[in-house]
């Protein structure tokens, strides 16, 4: 934990399996559970949070690998994004694998988790837009027993958690077809996202799905802009798309996704270059993702 953050908890639990995980939320509502802590104990340090208790996660092995499922990648949720950057995982979701190298510093990666990420909320997580894009679930884990609910549903505000559950697993869809994530930063290195971008193609329904992240609280999907560049895909051929129908995806997201504001107003200059970014970032993305 920390050595400077005093009353941060009055009990620690250390569960060895989920079950014992949930009876311990059960017990006590108050408690948060914890697996690597990186956005946490950062709020806990700024005084933002002070748990009653944590339930730590760590020792729970069935979360921390994947498996499948009808079609589908079951991942643990405390799977660590150093652990889904490797090449083992990038051939599985690639834009996820990219997305976990982009999570940050190597201390960072190396504790931050999947399903911390997904339940922080944070709209600069890196994971949100590719989970958006592929239309993930989660699986929770309570004392009712377990439900699946989507991922864009708790982001949202939805479906939120109820007392004694936790996310046990994120659902993913293999569509073995071309994904990418690109994301901004303020400054060169790993750093926060100012925009990101994940394109996931779908050729099985001819669909392309686009996720916007860091520009709002949640994941943004122009879903105008999917359905109107999916329609000037040659999915039967070559899949490419001219230069121009790049451009004009890209700003059509963009707008979608930072709108003109109503009457005579103008965007700040400011947000003015936050919508060229995620125009650049779409076409960028789209364009590696056909190619």
């Amino acid at each position: 934990m920390t050595t400077h953050a005093p009353q941060t908890a009055q009990s620690v639990t250390l569960p060895a399996s989920l079950d014992e995980a949930v009876a311990a939320l059960t017990a006590m509502p108050a408690a948060v559970p914890v697996a690597g802590g990186t956005d946490l104990m950062a709020a806990v340090n700024r005084g933002q949070l002070r748990p009653a208790g944590l339930v730590g996660l760590s020792r729970i092995n069935e979360i921390r690998g994947w498996q499948y499922q009808d079609g589908h990648a079951l991942l643990g949720a405390g799977l660590t994004h150093a652990r889904m950057g490797r090449p083992d995982f990038a051939a599985l979701i690639p834009a996820l694998a990219a997305a976990s190298r982009a999570a940050g510093p190597p201390q960072i990666r190396n504790a931050g988790t999947l399903g911390g990420n997904v339940v922080t909320a944070a709209p600069t997580g890196d994971s949100l837009p590719v989970l958006a894009a592929l239309e993930a679930d989660l699986v929770v884990l309570g004392p009712l027993g377990s439900r699946e609910i989507p991922v864009s549903h708790l982001l949202a505000g939805r479906d939120l958690l109820a007392p004694g559950e936790l996310v046990a697993f994120v659902r993913v869809p293999l569509l073995h077809a071309p994904q990418v994530f690109v994301k901004a930063t303020g400054r060169t290195g790993p750093a926060r996202a100012t925009a990101s971008v994940a394109v996931v193609l779908d050729p099985a329904r001819r669909g392309v799905r686009c996720a916007v992240g860091a520009v709002a609280p949640m994941p943004l999907r122009p879903l105008e802009a999917e359905r109107w560049i999916a329609s000037l895909v040659d999915w039967d051929n070559d899949r490419g798309l001219a230069p121009e129908a790049l451009a004009a995806f890209g700003e059509y997201v963009a707008a979608a996704c930072i709108p003109d504001p109503p009457g005579d107003e103008q965007l700040s200059p400011g947000v003015l270059h936050l919508r060229r970014t995620v125009a650049a970032l779409a076409r960028r993305a789209l364009g590696r993702a056909l190619s």
